[in-house]
């Protein structure tokens, strides 16, 4: 079994690197090299105070309060209609920032219809909004061993919203990497057996070749030898798995990852949210300055989620 050192640093650690990267969301990365970010700030792009987490941090803590009460995709919908209505899981109690392909799935789902058809189709419906916020399910599927079952579960999660093949798959690669991550490996050795686990799961499958060699970047050669300059941290789907594990793999600590990430620019709250997910479990939640927490938005509530999370696990 993992420890609350990393169920919580996975779940802070996807706030924190949100919170960061809230103030300086589509500053270039240029901008950015001169005038980097190093610590917790407020107002800027989005107008709100130091601490506060966007849609990334919202839609990860509606994930995890659905998945208390059991896996029901229908109810983990209705629980993210929620937040897009009523502002659920707000940082300070209201929505600000949605994604396009979110709003609109999440439209379907107070329209009525089931999250089970809910999430947009197309090629280019492939943002990060499912990856931003899939974290929880490296914890619900831990020990869950049959590879095709993890696979449809993170499927039927991500196409709540994103359900093109890019974005699933997107997500079954994050979530893959950071089960090893929770189970003690090493992140570089954890990439190696990522790598192959992926492998083997797709030598049967009749995926099309051409969506898999989109990801040859990660699959086939190795994400921690790329110059910065080559890493994109808009918010495409592809390029935000990318920089998540480059800024792990090339950063030492929780800190440098996400500062990593959100000085790379663009959109700059997920690309950190996503890589301190994987930051968080990797190093512990203890790693996570004590600054930052402190200044995080409805910390409190944020803790009481994470320690009734890790009650129903451990009951599962």
């Amino acid at each position: 079994m993992f420890s609350t050192d990393q169920l919580y640093g996975g779940i802070y650690g996807v706030a924190v690197g949100d919170a960061l990267g809230v103030p300086v969301e589509f500053y270039s990365r240029a901008n950015l090299t001169e005038h980097p970010v190093t610590n917790m700030m407020g107002f800027m792009s989005w107008h709100q105070p130091p601490g506060t987490w966007s849609d990334d941090s919202s839609l990860t803590f509606c994930t995890i309060e659905s998945l208390i009460k059991g896996y029901d995709i229908e109810d983990m919908a209705l629980t993210m209609t929620l937040w897009y209505k009523q502002g659920h899981w707000g940082a300070h109690h209201k929505l600000f920032d949605i994604g396009g392909s979110t709003k609109h799935s999440l439209q379907r789902v107070v329209d009525g219809l089931s999250a089970k058809v809910s999430g947009n189709i197309y090629a280019e419906d492939n943002g990060n909004g499912s990856l931003m916020r899939i974290l929880p399910l490296v914890y619900f599927l831990y020990g869950t061993e049959d590879i095709e079952e993890r696979y449809e579960i993170i499927r039927a999660v991500s196409s709540i919203t994103h359900a093109h093949f890019r974005s699933v798959f997107s997500c079954f690669i994050y979530v893959t990497y950071a089960d090893l991550l929770l189970k003690g490996i090493d992140k570089f050795e954890a990439y190696v057996q990522l790598k192959s686990i992926v492998a083997d799961y797709v030598e049967n499958k009749n995926f099309n070749a051409q969506e898999l060699g989109l990801f040859d970047r990660i699959l086939q050669n190795d994400m921690n030898s790329y110059d910065e300059n080559t890493i994109q941290s808009g918010g495409y789907v592809l390029n935000s798995l990318e920089a998540s594990l480059w800024c792990l793999l090339n950063a030492h600590s929780y800190e440098q990852a996400v500062l990593k990430a959100v000085n790379l620019g663009a959109d700059t709250d997920t690309t950190a949210a996503i890589t301190g997910g994987l930051a968080g479990i990797y190093y512990g939640f203890d790693a996570i300055p004590q600054q930052w927490k402190a200044e995080l938005a409805r910390y409190d509530d944020i803790m009481r989620l994470c320690k009734d999370f890790f009650k129903s696990i451990q009951h599962e």
